[in-house]
């Protein structure tokens, strides 16, 4: 099967996996999904992900995170830019998710990074998507 978006089908399986209220969402794996779950983590909107080996290009297993009600940490999530249209950013006009409660996922010459980083190192890019 081919897909077009492997972004999007990440941000959607995780959507939909907290909707559901699972605890785990595994995802085919690559190197730009790893750099976005780090930075998921990172960020903590995610407990932790690991890579499941198959015999294909292996899987992530994505833990996902609640709080102590029970409600999911992502509030939201979504794709920015998109294969048919790409949105670019300079450094002075990086985007503020939320107030700045939530973060912007980028991905520039210094690679896949948070906006609040972007910010300091002084860098635009590609703005993969806004999570809050």
């Amino acid at each position: 099967m081919s897909m077009s978006d492997s972004i999007a089908d990440l941000l959607t399986r995780i959507r939909n996996a907290q909707q559901a209220d699972k605890r785990w969402v595994d995802v085919p794996s690559s190197n730009l999904k790893k750099r976005i779950c780090l930075i998921l983590k990172q960020e903590h909107f995610i407990r932790d992900f690991i890579l499941v080996a198959d015999n294909k290009q292996g899987m992530l297993r994505i833990f996902l995170s609640y709080d102590h009600n029970g409600e999911p940490v992502i509030e939201g999530i979504s794709r920015i830019s998109r294969p048919g249209r790409r949105i670019y950013v300079r450094a002075k006009n990086l985007p503020r998710v939320r107030g700045g409660l939530g973060i912007a996922i980028l991905t520039t010459s210094k690679g896949v990074i948070s906006d609040k980083i972007a910010h300091r190192l002084k860098v635009g890019g590609e703005v993969l998507c806004h999570v809050w």
